[in-house]
């Protein structure tokens, strides 16, 4: 995170909270979650990922995104401008293939 970023972030925090406005939130005195990334999803959401990570599986979105990592970490990598196109090109797919795993699976789940 940028450092004038994070400074912001903080004053702005510390201005709510003398203000009160971070008191008597929802969920305030209660131990935080056990997995705390299911906050920011959907609970069918969660449910059918748990299920896929205790069974061994991961989904085609989560692959490819590892591969589109990877591909990002060869392309900073590399100084020759042949290969440099190849891994551009491959980003690419990978990117488009991704966004359309992540849309195919965000439409299953709200036309279920």
């Amino acid at each position: 995170m940028d450092i004038n970023l994070a400074r912001l972030a903080e004053r702005r925090m510390l201005a709510a909270q003398a203000e009160g406005k971070l008191s008597n939130l929802p969920g305030e005195g209660e131990p935080l979650p056990e997995h705390p990334e299911e906050a920011y999803i959907d609970p069918l959401e969660a449910v059918g990922f748990r299920i896929m990570h205790e069974a061994g599986f991961v989904p085609q979105e989560l692959q490819l995104a590892r591969q589109l990592e990877e591909a990002k970490a060869a392309y900073a990598a590399t100084y020759n401008a042949q290969e440099r196109a190849e891994w551009m090109a491959r980003i690419a797919d990978l990117e488009m293939r991704r966004n359309v795993a992540r849309e195919t699976r965000l439409h299953f789940m709200h036309h279920t």
